[in-house]
C-alpha cells in the first residue's frame, strides 16, 4: 500500500488550484448542506477556505457550534497527557525528542515512577490518560508499553482510578497492535504530522519514522488488528493548512471505505516551541489564530461524526474560542515531560513542546463550567463495547449525546464531590441544575436514579 492509495496528492493541489472567491450564496448553501450531518465532499471544503469576510466566517462558527452541539451536546471530555519516556531513535526536526537534540535531558520512567504519576493525576480527578513514549522504549520493543499500561490500570489511590488510557505511540507490525488491544487500551492516536510528501521527506532524517508510507498505513494495521477506535491528526505550521485538512479528510474516507468506520478523533496540534527545534520556534508554514479556527470549524462540518481534540499546546484565549468551534475532547493540567507531573523540576530540559495552558485540571473546569459547557470523565462506551461501527452509528444519528449526557453529569458530579474546592462545586451544580432542566422527563428520572445509587455508595455510575 503506498502514499497515493490513501492521500491522492495530485487530487488536492487540484482542487486548491481551482480555488477562488466564490458567491456567498454557495457558501450558504454549503452550511446548509453542512446542517444534515452527512458530511463534505473535499470541493465544498476547499470553498469553505475561502470565506473571508466577517458575516460568511460568523456563519461558519455558528453551524460548527450547532453541528457539535447537535451531536455531542455542550460536553467536553477531559484527559491528561502521560508521558513515559522521552527516549527516540527518531530524528523529527520540529521534535524536542529528535535524536539529534543533544541537550535533552533523556529519561525512561520505571514502573514505581509510572505509578506515581498516575496517582497524581488520579488525586486531580483524572480518569482518562493518553500514554505517550518515544519510539526507543526501553527494552527495545512493545513489553515496556504494555507494562506501562497494565501498572496505569492496577494504579487505585484514594477515591478513583484511570478507567480509560489511549495511547499515542510508534506505528507498529500487526501482531504488536493485537497486543495493544489485549492490553485494553481505548483509542490508537498517531499523527501523521504532515501528510505532504516533500515536507515529510524534510522533516524527517532518521529512523522508523522517516517512512511516510510505513507511518501512514499504521492505522491500516491497527484496524486490521481489532483496534477499531483509532485517532487521526496533522501537526499544522509544516505544510499548507489547506492541504492538511483536505487530506485529512481523505485518511478519514480511506478508512470509512476500507474499514467501515472513519476515525474516533481527530486531533488538531499547533507547532509550538521545542528545546533544540529551530522548526518549531519558526514554523514554515505557520497557522494564524484566525486561520486555527477556521481550520477547527470547517473539520466539524467535513467530519461531524469525529471527536475533535483541543491541546494544552494553545493558548486560554484560543481554548476558550475553539470550545464554541466543534472541540468535544480537551486535555487539561497537562504536563509533557516524563515524571513532570510528581516532579515539574525539568520541566525545560526534557518536555516534548511548550505549552499555551499552564493552568492545573480545577483551573480549566472552573472555566469551562463559567462558559456553560459540561466537562465529563466518562468512560461508559469502552466498558460497554459502544466503540468502532456501533459508536459511530450512534454518533453519525446524534443518539450519542443522549446517553453521554447523563454520564457527563454523573462523572462532573462525582468529580465535584471528591475533588473540587466549594467555589468550583458550587458552580458546578448550578451548571448541573440548569443542564437538568433543559432535560426531558424521561433523562432527568434516569439521572436521578443514576444519582440515587452515586449517593448509596455505587462507584462508576454510568449507561
Amino acid at each position: 500500500m503506498t502514499n497515493d492509495t490513501i492521500i491522492n496528492e495530485q487530487q488536492i493541489e487540484g482542487i486548491l488550484k481551482k480555488q477562488n472567491i466564490l458567491e456567498a450564496a454557495l457558501i450558504k448553501e454549503i452550511l446548509a448542506k453542512a446542517l444534515e450531518l452527512k458530511g463534505l465532499s473535499l470541493e465544498d471544503v476547499a470553498a469553505l477556505m475561502c470565506a473571508d469576510n466577517q458575516d460568511l466566517l460568523s456563519e461558519l462558527f455558528q453551524t460548527a457550534k450547532v453541528i457539535k452541539e447537535k451531536i455531542y451536546g455542550k460536553r467536553l471530555v477531559i484527559f491528561a497527557p502521560l508521558y513515559v519516556s522521552n527516549q527516540c531513535s527518531n530524528n523529527c526536526l520540529y521534535c524536542a525528542f529528535r535524536t539529534g537534540n543533544k541537550n535533552l535531558l533523556r529519561r525512561a520512567l520505571s514502573q514505581e515512577e509510572i505509578a506515581r504519576e498516575t496517582r497524581y493525576l488520579i488525586d486531580q480527578g483524572h480518569r482518562r490518560v493518553l500514554l505517550v513514549a518515544g519510539e526507543n522504549y526501553t527494552q527495545g520493543n512493545i513489553e515496556y508499553i504494555l507494562e506501562s499500561i497494565a501498572t496505569i490500570y492496577a494504579t487505585q489511590h484514594e477515591t478513583g482510578k484511570i478507567c480509560r488510557i489511549n495511547t499515542n505511540i510508534a506505528s507498529m507490525t500487526v501482531e504488536n497492535f493485537r497486543q495493544l488491544k489485549a492490553a485494553s487500551i481505548g483509542t490508537y492516536q498517531l499523527f501523521q504530522e504532515t501528510y505532504h510528501r516533500a515536507t515529510y521527506k524534510r522533516m524527517h532524517t532518521a529512523g522508523k519514522k522517516s517512512d511516510y508510507d510505513w507511518h501512514l498505513t499504521a492505522m491500516d494495521r491497527a484496524m486490521a488488528a481489532g483496534i477499531d477506535d483509532v485517532g487521526l491528526g496533522a501537526l499544522l505550521g509544516l505544510a499548507d493548512w489547506r492541504f492538511e485538512l483536505l487530506a485529512l479528510m481523505q485518511h478519514a474516507e480511506h478508512l470509512s471505505k476500507k474499514f467501515g468506520i472513519g476515525p474516533h478523533t481527530i486531533s488538531v496540534p499547533r507547532l509550538e516551541p521545542a528545546s533544540g527545534s529551530e522548526i518549531a520556534n519558526s514554523p514554515p508554514n505557520p497557522v494564524s489564530d484566525l486561520d486555527f479556527c477556521k481550520f477547527v470549524a470547517i473539520l466539524r462540518l467535513a467530519v461531524p461524526y469525529t471527536g475533535i481534540i483541543l491541546s494544552t499546546r494553545e493558548s486560554i484565549a484560543i481554548r476558550r474560542k475553539a470550545f464554541a468551534l466543534g472541540i468535544s475532547q480537551i486535555s487539561a493540567g497537562s504536563r509533557t515531560n516524563p515524571g513532570g507531573y510528581v516532579d515539574d523540576t525539568d520541566e525545560f530540559t526534557s518536555s516534548q513542546f511548550s505549552l499555551g495552558d499552564h493552568r492545573s485540571l480545577e483551573e480549566v473546569i472552573g472555566d469551562i463550567v463559567a462558559l456553560g459547557y459540561m466537562p465529563s470523565f466518562c468512560t461508559a462506551c469502552y466498558r460497554l463495547g459502544r466503540t468502532g461501527d456501533t459508536f459511530m452509528g450512534l454518533a453519525k444519528s446524534g443518539e450519542i449525546k443522549d446517553r453521554c449526557l447523563p454520564n457527563a453529569i454523573i462523572t462532573f458530579r462525582e468529580y465535584l464531590r471528591n475533588y473540587a474546592t466549594q467555589e468550583t462545586r458550587e458552580l458546578g451544580e448550578k451548571l448541573i441544575a440548569e443542564e437538568l432542566e433543559r432535560l426531558g422527563e424521561e433523562q432527568r428520572s434516569l439521572v436521578a436514579k443514576m444519582s440515587e445509587q452515586q449517593e448509596s455508595g455505587v462507584k462508576e455510575v454510568y449507561l
